[in-house]
């Protein structure tokens, strides 16, 4: 597990204080809509190592999925100090407990923008403390689909996070299926495939690959078929 200074050296010491919620001109608690609007990438972090070059990119939101239960707040604390939104993947920090209490401490500790998960416990638990809830699906054929619909219904989380993100025809369809704004994420390698998902109706896409993270889309690249201007 990363040790605070071994976690500030990977930032290059750059730790401060914690900084406090974001809010709206009209003072509404910023969540993850606000900040896909002007730029529909979400950089997903995989080493604790990349996590500054997400900071210093132009996304607005860092999917964080690495990370132990010692590093989190100077993460969280790092990225929020910077202006950007960061949910932490709960199924993959490493020493934290896949329960309600854990939950609990994340929330009140913590503090993150939101979380993700494959577990509706999980994110259940996540909703009860006022996280922003992302529910993470994997698409592998007809019949994932039907369970992945069924279980977004009786989880209810504030988005859906489907992977991988290059079947843009069934986003069509799963956009039309649930009222949650759909993210894709996985396998996008062109920015060809990028564009082409975001036409397919969802409002974000989240990428590991660090060439998408500072790329300037253009606005008819993504709204008129994300629909949220």
């Amino acid at each position: 597990m990363l040790k605070r200074t071994q976690y500030q050296s990977a930032l290059g010491g750059r730790v401060g204080g914690r900084c406090k919620t974001r809010t709206t001109v009209s003072g509404e608690i910023m969540g993850l809509l606000a900040e896909i609007r002007t730029n529909p990438i979400i950089a997903a972090v995989r080493d604790i190592r990349d996590l500054e070059k997400a900071v210093a990119s132009k996304v607005n939101a860092i999917f964080l999925l690495t990370g132990d239960i010692n590093s989190l707040s100077e993460c969280v604390e790092f990225v929020q100090e910077a202006g950007k939104g960061v949910y932490l993947h709960l199924d993959l920090i490493k020493g934290l407990g896949h329960d309600r209490a854990a939950v609990g401490y994340l929330a009140r500790k913590v503090k993150p923008n939101g979380v993700i998960s494959t577990r509706s416990n999980l994110l259940k638990s996540a909703k009860a403390e006022g996280l922003y809830t992302i529910q993470r699906i994997f698409m592998l054929d007809s019949l994932s689909l039907r369970t992945a619909m069924f279980s977004i219904r009786k989880t209810e989380p504030d988005a859906v996070e489907c992977l991988p993100a290059i079947i843009p025809r069934v986003f069509s369809e799963l956009v039309h299926e649930v009222r949650q704004p759909i993210i894709a994420g996985g396998l996008i390698k062109h920015y060809s495939e990028l564009i082409k998902t975001l036409r397919s109706g969802v409002k974000a896409v989240s990428i590991s690959s660090q060439q998408f993270w500072n790329y300037s889309l253009k606005k008819e690249d993504f709204d008129e078929s994300r629909g949220i201007y």
